[in-house]
């Protein structure tokens, strides 16, 4: 349970500070394209650093590893909260806005900068943490387990953006102070937690146990068409990075609202996991993966087209159901399949495709929608979506196929 609450409120922490960064972002700047930039200065750290986390996740203590990764992104919610406010000699006042101190010195190129280090402590931390679940639960309750686990990340997911949203309008700083305290409390629970640190003999760093990952997964094709799905899917119809956008251009439902929308994929995802975890899928999951990946593109293109604040959240919910699906499947048989000296390296492969196709996603998003606007971008996403998860039950038949976990 101890790395269930480090993982709740790191989580719920993070999605605040997203929520808080896109919107100052766009507060400041008004632009599409910047809103996309943050997304993309998040993942490039990733790609960069992912080979390299894993590797220390397999050889260092990896509930240490996560704990140090909350406090750099606690250092860095400080930071927003003395710029927000204007303390100290920063980098050049800026003009104040509804959300920022008179005085105040963040600017874009600060939230840019900011967005690297958050990028870089999420590269060390998420195959650190996804490779400690196998190690406190037997391999059998591994699919209930992550799904549980999934419980509580979609707690946070719903919390913090709405949370994240309410709490802003108090301003940005408020948000900030509020992640700190969040980051830190994640951190006492993870040095907290208890297991056993296998110690690993030294080993030379080359090349081939560095990209041992990446190999691990390219010789499996269920496990390759799994993780690229999702990379495929996720960056053409995520929509994440213009729900400033259509809260406050299209919807006109101000930061509340941006918090709502940012919560309603996890409500359907929380739904989702907790039927999972009481009854975890055990036939034709292949089928089942694709299915939700197909059902995930419709529901955004229903909510590119609506002007409506209800069927959006609808529209929003049933992705985050769909996607929940996609979650448990990928990340049981990533573990399953993975031997635990290895799972570092695998972790940190299939972090990087999650990365990419949340981060990268934005910036595709943020591009797009300087081109086409936010409606034309998130349509086309949804389409594109539904083309993919018919065009790997063709490249990849073994996953498509495959019946049980």
């Amino acid at each position: 349970m101890r790395l269930w609450y480090a993982r709740l409120f790191g989580a719920t922490a993070n999605q605040m500070l997203l929520v808080a960064v896109g919107w100052q972002m766009y507060d400041l700047t008004g632009s599409a394209w910047d809103l996309g930039l943050v997304g993309l200065y998040q993942f490039l750290p990733a790609l960069l650093l992912t080979l390299v986390a894993g590797h220390v996740a397999d050889r260092l203590h990896r509930g240490r590893i996560v704990a140090v990764c909350l406090v750099v992104q606690a250092v860095v919610a400080l930071l927003l909260v003395a710029a927000s406010q204007g303390w100290g000699a920063g980098w050049g006042s800026q003009a104040a806005t509804p959300m920022v101190a008179p005085g105040a010195w963040v600017s874009r190129e600060m939230l840019l900068a900011l967005s690297v280090v958050l990028g870089a402590a999420r590269a060390f931390q998420m195959p650190a943490q996804q490779a400690l679940t196998p190690l406190l639960v037997p391999a059998d309750m591994l699919p209930q387990a992550l799904a549980f686990s999934s419980v509580g990340i979609q707690i946070a997911v719903i919390g913090g953006p709405a949370l994240g949203g309410l709490i802003f309008i108090a301003g940005a700083s408020a948000v900030y102070l509020t992640c700190t305290a969040l980051f830190a409390l994640g951190c006492f629970f993870m040095l907290r937690l208890g297991y056993r640190h296998a110690t690993v003999p030294p080993q030379d760093v080359t090349l081939q146990t560095v990209f041992a990952g990446v190999t691990f997964i390219c010789q499996r094709k269920a496990l390759l068409g799994a993780v690229s799905l999702d990379l495929f899917a996720v960056l053409l119809g995520g929509a994440t990075a213009l729900l400033p956008m259509f809260a406050k251009d299209i919807l006109h439902v101000g930061p509340l609202g941006l918090g709502l929308l940012r919560g309603a994929p996890a409500v359907g995802a929380l739904l989702t996991s907790v039927v999972l975890s009481r009854w975890p899928l055990q036939r034709r999951v292949g089928r089942k993966l694709l299915l939700a990946v197909g059902i995930y593109g419709l529901a955004m293109v229903v909510f590119g087209g609506s002007s409506n604040m209800v069927l959006s959240l609808v529209a929003l919910a049933v992705s985050g159901a769909a996607d929940m699906v996609s979650v448990v499947i990928r990340q049981t048989l990533v573990q399953l399949e993975t031997p635990d000296d290895m799972r570092g390296r695998v972790s940190a492969v299939n972090s990087v495709f999650i990365g990419a196709s949340n981060q990268l996603g934005e910036f595709e998003s943020g591009i797009t929608a300087a081109w086409l606007g936010p409606i034309g971008s998130v349509v086309l996403g949804g389409v594109g979506t539904l083309m993919v998860a018919l065009a790997w039950w063709r490249l990849f038949p073994t996953l498509a196929h495959r019946d049980r976990m």
